[in-house]
């Protein structure tokens, strides 16, 4: 069995982000879609804020539909949703 390597498996899917082949990093995802990647990681808001390197303020904002995720933050959003398993190995505590 293969050694994963992580970290190059996130390399690699921002740059097939930003080459738009996993589509565009400036779509918008909606609270509820944000709100279930955070779910589908099996964290809570608190967690979710530091494994982003965020408040946890922004992410219940996220949540709640009074701000959008800009930038980075967009393109976490996407690692998070598209490789669930890479992004809670490289983020979480």
């Amino acid at each position: 069995m293969t050694k994963r390597d992580i970290g190059q498996e996130i390399l690699e899917s921002l740059r097939h982000i930003k080459a738009g082949k996993i589509g565009r990093v400036t779509v918008f995802m909606s609270p509820n879609e944000i709100k279930m990647i955070r779910k589908d990681l099996g964290v809570t808001q608190a967690e979710f804020a530091a494994m982003m390197n965020i408040s946890k303020r922004t992410v219940e904002d996220w949540e709640q539909g009074r701000r959008k995720p800009v930038g980075p933050a967009q393109s976490l959003l996407a690692i998070a949703k598209r490789k669930p398993e890479a992004f809670q190995e490289l983020f979480a505590g």
